[in-house]
């Protein structure tokens, strides 16, 4: 597939998203960028703002087979992963497929589940397999988690584990719509009643899974000049030095920093990576997987801003 195709192809996918989803084109963006870089993206926003249903748009443009686990305290990791149960007609095992067994996993409101049944979604996230009573299952090359969380719930919830925050390629805070596009929110949902479902608002499969791998394809064979490789990895050692960081980002994080690069590259038609699309990505990518000194955080001082001055003194190649 050429640059132009996975260009076509992207603005193909927004157009149909945009039928039902008003605003949010960041997230979107983000989504397609993790989709053609084979990453796991986690949406945080206020309830309300579309963060299921965009996911659930998104799995119907691209002809994805769709599951969904509403996460919840009492939720067990056989509940995800499936489980080997005793058939008496046949006096035998049988493996009963859980949820997990997709090829998009909205995993929602993942943090109000214990950090044990979290960890149930590590190896397919890594690995894309699956291992139930020792017998290791494959799951699908186009396997994709995107996670939701809402900031605001104080009660009953269950913070991430470090390890999990940083299997996500992305993590996302969506905000409330600005007041025109709220408006039309209201004027085209606000007839409808239950909850919005994607097929009824014309959004069909656009896209198959060939030309998804593909454009994956292409994606992963656009070079990285080796000055837009050092800026990526001096990047991402720099929060490790940082002052008001008291964790910086793995050696992951820069792998997936410039794999996401370089899907931003072919979402903008450049066989190339610039230095811009490592800055546009980085606080995305970064976000999760630093955490603040304890004087930072006394201060109040949000992460996002430490990472725009992290952006600003590390010298950028021209």
């Amino acid at each position: 597939m050429k640059l132009e195709d996975v260009r076509s192809l992207a603005g193909t996918i927004r157009g149909e998203i945009a039928k039902a989803i008003v605003g949010q084109e960041e997230a979107v963006e983000l989504l397609l960028v993790a989709l053609f870089s084979s990453g796991h993206v986690l949406l945080e926003g206020p309830p309300g703002t579309a963060k299921t249903f965009l996911v659930q748009c998104f799995a119907r443009v691209l002809g994805l087979d769709y599951g969904r686990i509403q996460f919840t305290p009492d939720l067990m990791p056989a509940d995800i992963l499936g489980s080997n149960l005793f058939n008496f007609q046949t006096s035998q095992f049988t493996l009963t497929h859980g949820p997990i067994f997709c090829e998009l996993l909205l995993a929602d409101e993942i943090n109000r589940t214990p950090p044990k049944t979290q960890a149930a979604l590590l190896e397919a996230m890594q690995e894309r397999a699956v291992t139930i009573d020792g017998d290791t299952h494959r799951l699908s090359d186009r396997f994709m988690v995107v996670a939701t969380q809402n900031p605001i719930e104080q009660q009953g919830v269950y913070p991430l584990p470090e390890a999990q925050l940083d299997r996500f390629l992305f993590k996302h805070q969506m905000d409330y719509p600005s007041a025109e596009q709220e408006r039309k929110i209201v004027a085209q949902h606000g007839a409808r009643f239950g909850a919005p479902r994607a097929e009824e608002w014309g959004i069909e499969a656009r896209v198959s899974n060939q030309e998804v791998a593909a454009a994956v394809a292409a994606v992963a064979a656009i070079p990285m000049v080796d000055e837009v490789a050092s800026y990526v990895v001096n990047l991402v050692r720099a929060t490790r030095e940082a002052p008001d960081l008291e964790t910086g980002a793995s050696p992951r994080a820069a792998a997936m920093l410039a794999g996401a690069a370089r899907a931003r590259a072919a979402l903008d038609g450049r066989d190339y990576v610039i230095p811009d699309d490592v800055k546009a990505l980085a606080p995305s990518v970064l976000r999760h997987r630093v955490a603040l000194s304890p004087a930072a955080e006394i201060e109040g001082r949000p992460v996002e801003t430490v990472i725009d001055r992290l952006l600003e003194a590390v010298e950028a190649p021209r």
